[in-house]
């Protein structure tokens, strides 16, 4: 009976967060839908540090042209229970098929973050700040040029059910890019709903979708996002 009631919350739960995912889908530019592929390593050298390996390949234009595939290193530090703080180095070959110079460019983008989560009865909520910088490598840039930087905020959202190894996960984050001029604010916002599951020897499987959405412009684009990830974790005996 407790199993059932459990299954009832999650359909509950689910159809609450596609329903108002839905409503946000409502723009005035181009939409499009892509498909996002990610396989990584994670390895774990004790309670305080982790380090990950991650290849991505991302596909847009209804999932018909590569949009960009990429390598990143992260790792992670615990400082105590529930806050971390990370670091992680990407290096991008983004496909230019749009005016008249087309072609992969490769670009390379680090980032900080700042981490921390807590349950409170069966939810897990975490909270991260991210600052990124991204910057095509071989062309300079003016002092001050700030259009490669973004400030973004994440809150998520995870139900624990017991017995059940599908916990749904759902995530908001905003972003502030930092530009020269008047453009600088928040450009940008993605939601996320999505699942894991973990085995013992094979890894983690996990699969998402997201809806992200320009802001503060005249014709806003979107973008529905179909995510799919491999990791696999080694633990250091």
């Amino acid at each position: 009976m407790m199993k059932i009631q459990k299954k009832k919350k999650l359909v509950l739960f689910l159809t609450a967060l596609l329903y108002s995912t839905i409503n946000f889908a409502q723009t005035d530019g181009e939409k499009d839908l892509a498909l996002w592929n990610t396989v990584g390593v994670e390895y774990k050298l004790n309670d305080r540090w982790s380090f990950g390996l991650e290849e991505q390949l991302r596909f847009k234009e209804d999932i018909s042209v590569v949009d960009n595939y990429f390598t990143q290193l992260t790792a992670d530090y615990k400082l105590f229970k529930g806050f971390k703080i990370g670091a992680g180095v990407r290096y991008i070959r983004d496909n230019d098929n749009k005016g008249n110079i087309q072609g992969y460019e490769n670009h390379f983008r680090f980032q900080f973050d700042v981490m921390y989560k807590h349950e409170i009865n069966d939810f897990k909520i975490g909270y991260r700040l991210r600052y990124q910088n991204k910057n095509e490598l071989g062309v300079s840039y003016d002092e001050g040029d700030y259009a490669n930087q973004n400030v973004r905020f994440k809150t998520s959202l995870e139900y624990n059910i017991k017995n059940w190894k599908l916990d749904p996960k759902f995530s908001a984050e905003i972003f502030n890019k930092f530009q020269e001029g008047e453009e600088n604010g928040f450009n940008k916002y993605r939601l996320t709903l999505g699942t894991d599951y973990k085995t013992k020897n094979f890894g983690k499987i996990g699969v998402f979708y997201r809806y992200q959405k320009e802001i503060n412009v005249d014709f806003p684009d979107s973008s529905n996002i179909i995510g799919l990830k491999y990791i696999y974790t080694i633990k250091n005996k």
